[in-house]
């Protein structure tokens, strides 16, 4: 096979990279006329026009109607991308309940649902309970299903490349389920799973407490605390996806994060609802609970800052269930582990609620689906859209 360069043979590559060029400089850079776009994207007028005639029958792009006014003759033609071509949904599943969110190609969120799982269920009724919550959260926002493009899951545990879940100690019978392959089945756009806190710290950066930085680290506090790193700008998901766990040593004091707070309380939901109540109790000044979240604090604060010492990230973001209720744990863990690092670190609270895992998931199924529409390959078939393809994994 021959080989082209961009600049130099195959009109198809070239015709597909002004494609990707102008679809991205009408979404990022909004609203424009041609000759505004024909600037913005460095092509002439003649292709930027035959361009937006392919992405205009592809349903990306879109004639709007011409501005009043604007003195004589007629007013010039403007276009923009079609943010409701397309939807990415993202869900958080854990052993109790379910939270999604749906977004459309410009990642405003334009539906969601959540709902109560039962805890003892096995896998497949757990599921069949996340497909449910699909239905209701699609039937809500009034959106079809085929304009699903991508679905992202983010669930507690170590979650393989090909969206099995390795090890998982929060939720009953998770361990080696397919997950991707499981929920694959009732989409057919591609289905990605991660862990939660990888996708919290997904979530923070996109639109969280670390905006404003490339090296994050986010400290998920819940049953568990998890850790979730981008390093880059990138996610580092490790070579099997266990990247963070580094709360398996018992001597770091990660595990068990809720019980620490309420030793005497009962165990799942209940027992982070207890914790949050003492934490809630220690924002409003209880001594009792205050002492609780500093002994929790000091011991978080190990596995905390060997983490923040392995990667020296610019940012740590504190988040899950633990770390609002007036942000007591915060405050603490930032007097905690300050002293221990060598260099300095901003510890934020987050911002995103009980939002963040779904949040995350949003961003990483958008970014799939940005691989496909910016992707310079063709497709298998022609004219075929990207959510046509049969599932995928993460």
């Amino acid at each position: 096979m021959p080989h082209h360069s961009l600049h130099g043979g195959d009109p198809s590559v070239l015709r597909r990279l002004n494609s990707a060029a102008t679809l991205r400089a009408l979404r990022d850079g909004g609203e424009a006329t041609l000759s505004e776009l024909a600037r913005r994207v460095g092509l002439s007028r003649p292709t930027t026009e035959g361009v937006l005639g392919e992405l205009i029958d592809r349903g990306l792009a879109a004639e709007d109607a011409p501005r009043p006014g604007g003195g004589l003759g007629r007013p010039a033609r403007r276009y923009r991308f079609r943010a409701e071509a397309g939807h990415a949904l993202g869900v958080d599943v854990d052993a109790h309940r379910v939270r999604l969110l749906l977004a459309d190609l410009s990642g405003e969120v334009v539906g969601g649902h959540r709902a109560g799982l039962p805890g003892g269920a096995e896998p497949g009724e757990r599921i069949a309970a996340v497909r449910a919550a699909v239905r209701a959260c699609l039937a809500g926002a009034g959106v079809d299903r085929r304009s699903l493009r991508a679905v992202a899951v983010g669930t507690p545990g170590v979650v393989a490349p090909d969206g099995t879940i390795t090890s998982c100690t929060v939720v009953p019978g998770w361990e080696g389920v397919h997950l991707a392959r499981e929920l694959g089945r009732s989409f057919s756009c591609p289905v990605l799973v991660e862990n939660d806190a990888n996708l919290a710290a997904m979530a923070e950066r996109w639109r969280g407490a670390a905006r404003d930085a490339d090296d994050v680290v986010c400290v998920y506090a819940a049953l568990h605390t998890g850790m979730g790193a981008i390093i880059g700008g990138r996610l580092h998901r490790g070579r099997w996806g266990a990247a963070g766990e580094i709360g398996m040593l018992d001597e770091l004091g990660l595990r068990d994060t809720a019980a620490s707070l309420v030793p005497d309380a009962g165990s799942g939901p209940l027992l982070v609802e207890e914790a949050e109540r003492v934490l809630d109790a220690a924002g409003r000044g209880s001594a009792e609970a205050r002492d609780r979240v500093e002994r929790l604090a000091a011991r978080m604060a190990r596995g905390v800052a060997a983490m923040a010492l392995a990667l020296d990230p610019e940012t740590i973001v504190v988040g899950g269930p633990l770390a609002g209720a007036g942000a007591p744990l915060v405050a603490a863990l930032r007097e905690r582990v300050a002293p221990l690092s060598l260099s300095p670190v901003r510890i934020e609270g987050s911002e995103l609620g009980d939002e963040s895992v779904a949040l995350g998931a949003v961003r990483l199924a958008l970014d799939r689906i940005d691989e496909d529409l910016f992707r310079l390959a063709p497709p298998s078939d022609p004219g075929e859209e990207p959510r046509a393809r049969p599932p995928a994994s993460a």
